[in-house]
């Protein structure tokens, strides 16, 4: 006959008392996470099919009010940033630049972490030049340099200050510019054009030697003439 310390220790009846106690816990347990993977499967199978509905409206896009279709309809979406980036283009090709920033402001604001944020921030900087807003774009230029050394457009947002600087006659900042784009992206296409903005930049100003007076010499200090050594006896 089994004593109780057997019965208690049986792993099968345990494993039984134990599912009688918490089977209804378990159940709901089990349908929560049932649910949930059948929930997050469809979002994941509705962005995709809402990716692939955005990319074919994109890409049969064709004229500025259907990139915007593109914006509306899919706001969140990569072809979304696409569509941004494109309307834009559109809009600089027939000389709106207050609407060309008006879009790259929003692409920016939407996504501040996509890959060609500096290549909208580029063009923010290159419609100021186009209003006339060169201080703007002067700043905007230097922003972006500074806040993305490592982007691509890194060597070509100080390039595109140096003609802003030789218009405002500030030739010894577009020098230090052309020296930085030759010391920190050597590797770039755009240094030899750094290198030639340099070498037709007006030679800095050579600053006189300061003139110093000369120091006279000391004059040695006068000694007594020595006496004439006494003639030896005869």
């Amino acid at each position: 006959m089994a004593t109780l310390s057997q019965i208690t220790t049986d792993p099968a009846l345990e494993t039984h008392l134990f599912w009688d106690r918490h089977k209804m816990t378990i159940i709901a347990v089990a349908l929560v996470l049932l649910l949930g993977g059948l929930g997050y499967g469809g979002y994941q199978l509705y962005n995709a099919q809402q990716a692939n509905s955005a990319m074919a409206l994109l890409t049969a896009a064709r004229s500025p009010e259907q990139y915007q279709q593109v914006i509306s309809r899919y706001p969140r979406s990569g072809p979304a940033a696409s569509a941004f980036l494109l309307l834009a283009t559109e809009q600089r090709a027939k000389k709106n630049y207050t609407e060309a920033n008006a879009t790259l402001h929003k692409f920016i604001d939407q996504f501040p972490k996509h890959e060609l944020i500096t290549t909208a921030w580029m063009g923010v900087a290159a419609n100021l030049e186009s209003l006339g807003k060169n201080e703007e774009a002067l700043s905007t230029y230097q922003r972006l340099a500074t806040e993305y050394p490592q982007s691509f457009n890194a060597p070509l947002a100080l390039l595109a200050q140096v003609p802003l600087l030789k218009a405002k006659n500030r030739n010894d900042d577009a020098r230090r510019v052309c020296e930085t784009i030759i010391s920190q992206y050597r590797d770039s296409i755009l240094a030899n054009e750094a290198m030639r903005e340099l070498i037709s930049l007006p030679k800095p100003a050579a600053i006189p030697a300061p003139t110093i007076a000369p120091i006279p010499m000391a004059r040695p200090p006068e000694t007594d003439a020595p006496s004439p050594a006494a003639s030896p006896k005869s």
